[in-house]
């Protein structure tokens, strides 16, 4: 069985347990600061038994080490989206690009013929374009994206605490019922 330890010099270790005859032993498969593809290499190359990725990945989940995003884009995505929930978008120039970027999953944007209203490198509106809103909810969240579990553990302490010092909601008495009696009077 793998699992993920924390290191007091703040990095993280991959570990394997198994037993022997003298009781459960462990050896360290990897050390690392953010578990990467590389990581989990090295570690099933050392260990003695097949080991999932996935399942890697999961236990450095459970423990709270850092795991890198799938793929640049996503990375960058998850930026993209801490910069608009924090109100700095980009450029209108750009926040157009992207949107015809994502319309066109092809992986590449469209040529477009040059507008001739544009100028200074700002494109005019679109016309006829639905606004897509998306939920309050979904735009508050997305500011979480790219958090780090120390920010999220922080805010989540810091959100406990704060339902700690709410006063607690007085509760009326208990009703009291008259008795029933079994036998007539």
């Amino acid at each position: 069985m793998a699992y993920v330890v924390a290191r007091r010099s703040g990095g993280w270790e991959l570990r394997e347990s198994h037993a022997t005859p003298r009781g459960p032993r462990s050896r360290t498969l990897a050390f690392f600061r953010s578990l990467t593809p590389d990581v989990i290499a090295r570690a099933q190359r050392r260990s003695t038994r097949q080991l999932d990725a996935a399942e890697l990945r999961r236990a450095a989940v459970r423990a709270g080490a850092p795991i890198p995003p799938a793929s640049l884009a996503d990375g960058a995505a998850a930026e993209l989206l801490a910069e608009l929930a924090a109100g700095r978008p980009p450029r209108p120039t750009l926040g157009r690009l992207l949107l015809d970027g994502l319309e066109h999953r092809d992986g590449g944007l469209p040529q477009r013929k040059a507008d001739p209203r544009e100028r200074d490198g700002e494109l005019p509106e679109r016309d006829g374009r639905s606004s897509g809103r998306l939920p309050d909810s979904v735009r508050a969240a997305a500011g979480w994206i790219a958090a780090t579990p120390q920010r999220r553990g922080e805010a989540l302490r810091d959100l406990l605490l704060l339902a700690d010092r709410l006063p607690r909601r007085r509760r009326p008495p208990a009703l009291v019922f008259p008795p029933l009696h079994s036998t007539p009077r």
